[in-house]
């Protein structure tokens, strides 16, 4: 069953450093008819090949004040306590309200800022699913030594990733992580079981 314009989806990923939900993301995007990355915003510097408004939203360190204090951010963190990331709601509803697709990425307390959003926006309720992203801790761990990472951040990364699986019940679905493949089938999977509900309701 193809994805329908008039049932547009919008998918939140978590999981774990190590858990592929970025690639995950990507591929969705190049593969899934209709399928459209959120742009998120923040306080870093934009690299020389990056775009504002297509690869994020950069904003000086006032103007992401000010759009806190308006409320207009569905979620917002401090990252490595040097920038500030965030999704404004924007970004996320007026894509929904014109029948397009989402996908995104985010941590765990980022999904659950996104489940509170939703106990009052009926577009945000109807249209949003969670996913978790699970590894097992020893390939997790295995994983993270594989990129490379420092002794020290492996362990910082396992210490968090042990606290998020605590939250794995609370999404609506939840891919246990094998190979790139079979994750992204699994996902493929949850697109069309989401998209079936949605134009159902």
């Amino acid at each position: 069953m193809a994805v329908s314009a008039t049932a547009p989806i919008l998918l939140v990923l978590a999981g774990p450093a190590g858990s592929g939900k970025t690639t995950l993301c990507e591929r969705m995007v190049a593969e899934a008819p209709g399928f459209s990355r959120v742009v998120t915003s923040t306080t870093r510097d934009p690299r020389p090949d990056e775009e504002n408004g297509v690869h994020y939203h950069f904003f000086s360190a006032a103007e992401f004040d000010q759009k806190v204090a308006d409320g207009e951010f569905l979620e917002w963190a401090w990252v490595h306590r040097k920038n500030r990331y965030g999704t404004l709601a924007s970004s996320v509803l007026q894509p929904l309200a014109e029948g397009r697709s989402l996908i995104i990425n985010i941590d765990v307390q980022g999904v659950e800022n996104f489940r509170r959003a939703a106990q009052t926006d009926p577009l945000l309720a109807k249209h949003m699913a969670t996913v978790y992203i699970d590894v097992p801790i020893p390939e997790l761990r295995a994983r993270l030594a594989g990129r490379g990472e420092t002794e020290a951040e492996i362990e910082r990364r396992m210490i968090t990733a042990v606290k998020e699986q605590e939250e794995r019940d609370r999404f609506d679905h939840v891919i246990t992580s094998s190979s790139k493949d079979a994750d992204f089938a699994a996902l493929q999977d949850i697109r069309q079981v989401v998209a079936a509900r949605v134009a159902g309701a």
